[in-house]
């Protein structure tokens, strides 16, 4: 039996997780809430590691309010960076190989080609600053690291891209929505998913990876299959970064190479309308 502990089960990606157990019997899973493991705090972290042995650790724990990063940039670097740091220290002291979850914002979507593993970094705000220095930590301090990064993460549960457009669309007859930024949406259902097929590889190619569902939209073009798929009649406004201005810089391109992690452990990725289907269908 693999013994697995997941860190953040409140947020989306831990409900995710939580949603795949019976599918996978030869894990035996651990979750923690962010008040019963706080990644900030080391002793704590410490007891958690002490209790049991894991053999792997799925970090989902991060600072994501990507706006709200800019004005307590202190909280944000607390989680993102040395967040990440402190796991990676309890991971090397019991040889647990740790899963960490990362984003498309440490890059800074000048790219008209999809974003190598490789290229090079270089993120707009806050979140994907933190977040670039929480894998930089990792990379220091452990070599048994999968850092996965993902974008435009939405699901069933949880606040997210999906869930707000048909939240918005109740009671309201149009919506403008940004036309200029574009990417490649991915249910975090599917990002559960893979990480386990990671884990029930037992391949030790550790390193960085990127997964997204395949395909790519703008954002208008994701809430307007949103409401095809739901049944939605709404009219939709075509909009640009310009015209809908806020606090943290977006990328304009956020499209991720999938072939390294596809090549290294045979996983197959839907495209994002299929999995948009799916988790419609899930939140009925």
């Amino acid at each position: 039996m693999i013994n697995v502990l997941v860190t953040a089960k409140d947020g989306q990606l831990g409900h995710c997780f939580q949603s795949l157990v019976s599918g996978h019997p030869n894990l035996q899973f651990t979750f923690k809430s962010s008040s019963e493991l706080d990644i900030t705090n080391k002793a704590n972290i410490e007891d958690v590691f002490g209790a049991s042995s894991f053999d792997y650790c799925i970090n989902c724990a991060a600072y994501t309010a990507v706006d709200k990063a800019e004005e307590v940039a202190e909280l944000a670097d607390k989680v993102n960076h040395l967040g990440a740091q402190n796991l990676a220290e309890a991971c090397k002291n019991f040889d647990t190989t740790l899963i960490h979850i990362s984003t498309d914002f440490v890059f800074d979507g000048q790219s008209t080609v999809p974003y190598l593993e490789t290229n090079t970094t270089s993120p707009l705000g806050v979140y994907g600053k933190t977040k670039l220095e929480g894998e930089c930590a990792i990379t220091e301090v452990l070599e048994k690291h999968f850092i996965v990064r993902t974008s435009w993460l939405y699901s069933e549960y949880k606040n997210n891209f999906l869930k707000t457009m048909l939240r918005l669309s109740d009671g309201r007859d149009e919506l403008s929505v940004v036309g200029d930024q574009v990417g490649s949406p991915t249910y975090a259902k599917d990002l559960a998913e893979a990480v386990l097929k990671i884990i029930e590889s037992k391949k030790t190619n550790y390193g960085v990876y990127h997964y997204s569902n395949q395909g790519v939209v703008s954002w208008y073009g994701f809430a307007k299959e949103i409401f095809k798929q739901a049944g939605v009649t709404i009219k939709l406004n075509d909009i640009t970064t310009a015209e809908y201005p806020t606090l943290a810089e977006r990328p304009k391109y956020s499209v991720l190479d999938t072939n390294k992690i596809k090549d290294t452990f045979e996983i197959n990725i839907p495209d994002w309308e299929t999995s948009l289907h799916n988790a419609i269908l899930a939140l009925k």
